[in-house]
């Protein structure tokens, strides 16, 4: 999942799992995957020829060299590392309370967020009713709006269509 809400281009390393969930999904490879697929989808869609990345930690503090756990040099470094050597401009990882303050602000061309509401928080903050949803890795587009596609309310002629 790739978001656009105004200046922010974000894909999620772990999608709809309960955060207590998110530590038995945590793997160098699902960190690693959503940073190469933005970078990808920043020079196919966006045309940023080396698109700067920013990849959110997970913990408060990014860890505080393991005062809040060790997921920071123990997943996510060495996936960015691997990015690295695949040539992908890609730092972190970072807070993310200061981190997407600094992509809000143009310093990242696209963001990594470890968990669904970690990301999702900053999209809404920014662009609740325009942000939109970009399913990156299929070989055609795939779009719809990020807060959903409503079909609960499909049918009942109370959609908002401008949103």
């Amino acid at each position: 999942m790739m978001f656009i809400a105004g200046p922010l281009k974000l894909a999620l390393a772990t999608i709809h799992h309960a955060l207590f969930d998110v530590r038995n999904k945590f793997t160098i490879g699902c960190v690693f995957e959503p940073i190469d697929l933005l970078n990808d989808a920043l020079q196919e869609y966006f045309d940023i020829k080396n698109p700067r990345i920013g990849v959110a930690a997970l913990n408060p503090h990014a860890g505080d060299d393991g005062q809040f756990g060790d997921e920071e040099k123990r997943i996510i470094q060495p996936a960015i590392e691997l990015a690295r050597e695949q040539g992908i401009n890609c730092e972190g990882p970072y807070p993310a309370d200061s981190m997407f303050v600094k992509a809000a602000k143009g310093e990242f061309d696209g963001v990594v967020a470890m968990y669904h509401d970690q990301g999702m928080i900053p999209v809404k903050l920014l662009a609740s009713e325009t942000a939109v949803n970009v399913t990156i890795g299929l070989p055609i587009i795939r779009t719809s709006p990020a807060h959903g596609t409503a079909f609960d309310i499909a049918g009942d002629n109370i959609a908002n269509p401008s949103v």
